[in-house]
């Protein structure tokens, strides 16, 4: 099997990138992580860096005790983050309200299988053959308005509190974190994308299947999602993260096989 992988982090319109992201590999077994914080006077990007820096060094302890990467693991690394994120808050005033939302992808290769575990509005996609078959469902107050029928799914992305969040790291009480369940079974071809709020709110979904097609490489593709969410975005906007997976081989790129 092999993989594509690539990723971008831009501040955006802001003074302060609060989002982070990092991958990992371990023999057949790779995962990635992004997350955006939030919690103001620079503490978000605390708060971000703490879920990266702590489920990286879970996924080590997981694969040293040759335990599999499944969604029952990847829930517990991303309570490990949590509890990380309420331990770093006991330091001051100006970190006791950081949070940060997060997506953990991980396949393992000899399996053939990908899982994934989310908490907020950080997404995981998978695009197959043109059409979306994964696409997480955020931990927010639009969410729960589209799962209720109150509010047309075109209307989403803009509406005034989109940003309202039922859940995020950094929470003693009514933690949500969603997993994917039993593994998914990868396919040649399939295009995976996580990615922050600033990201996923100036690209429509037709809009990054559209651009898998004309990309030859996964860092491709992100660029050309990168460019749309410059020129989409309004002054001052969010920062943006997200990182692409893609499974087969590249016509050009550097290529990380699992082995």
């Amino acid at each position: 099997m092999q993989l594509q992988t690539a990723s971008v982090s831009d501040a955006g319109g802001r003074s302060r990138n609060e989002d982070a992201h990092g991958e990992w590999r371990a023999q057949a077994l790779f995962a990635c992580v992004v997350a955006d914080g939030a919690g103001g006077h620079g503490a978000g990007d605390i708060a971000s860096r703490i879920v990266v820096d702590t489920v990286q060094a879970e996924l080590g302890r997981v694969a040293t005790a040759g335990m599999a990467l499944n969604a029952a693991n990847l829930m517990r690394i991303l309570l490990r983050a949590n509890d990380a994120i309420i331990d770093a808050q006991e330091a001051g005033s100006e970190r006791e309200n950081m949070r940060s939302t997060a997506a953990l992808f991980a396949i393992d290769e000899q399996a053939q299988s990908a899982t994934w575990a989310h908490c907020g509005d950080t997404r995981v996609y998978c695009f197959r053959n043109g059409v979306t078959r994964i696409q997480t469902q955020d931990h927010s107050l639009v969410q729960s308005m589209l799962d209720a029928n109150l509010l047309a799914k075109e209307d989403a992305r803009h509406h005034p509190r989109r940003n309202v969040l039922f859940s995020a790291l950094g929470t003693a009480d009514d933690l949500s974190i969603a997993v994917s369940g039993e593994p998914f079974p990868l396919a040649e071809g399939d295009a995976f994308l996580l990615c922050t709020d600033g990201f996923w709110e100036y690209v429509e979904e037709t809009e990054m299947i559209e651009a898998i097609g004309s990309s030859i490489t996964a860092g491709a593709w992100l660029d050309a999602l990168a460019a749309r969410v410059r020129a989409n975005a309004p002054k001052g906007h969010d920062n943006f993260t997200a990182t692409a997976v893609w499974i087969g081989e590249p016509q050009q790129s550097t290529i990380l096989k699992l082995r």
